[in-house]
């Protein structure tokens, strides 16, 4: 879901609530581009985490393989 930064000035934070309930994450567009972003905190985390999680896996690798100082 894509929304206009004009649309998030006038309708506010209410309107992220909802669009972020009803899709999981929404769009804010500046000028017709997509600039940012919007996900529930609970997607966020997850995302974090898997990025953690990532980062853990390729330093594990690494250090089995002796690419460390």
């Amino acid at each position: 879901m894509v929304i206009t930064a004009n649309e998030l000035k006038t309708k506010g934070v209410t309107l992220i609530d909802k669009l972020v309930q009803k899709y999981g994450e929404i769009y804010i567009s500046i000028r017709g581009k997509k600039s940012f972003v919007v996900l529930s905190l609970e997607e966020y985390e997850k995302l974090k985490e898997s990025q953690l999680d990532e980062s853990i896996r390729e330093a594990e690798e690494d250090y089995k393989l002796g690419r460390y100082k």
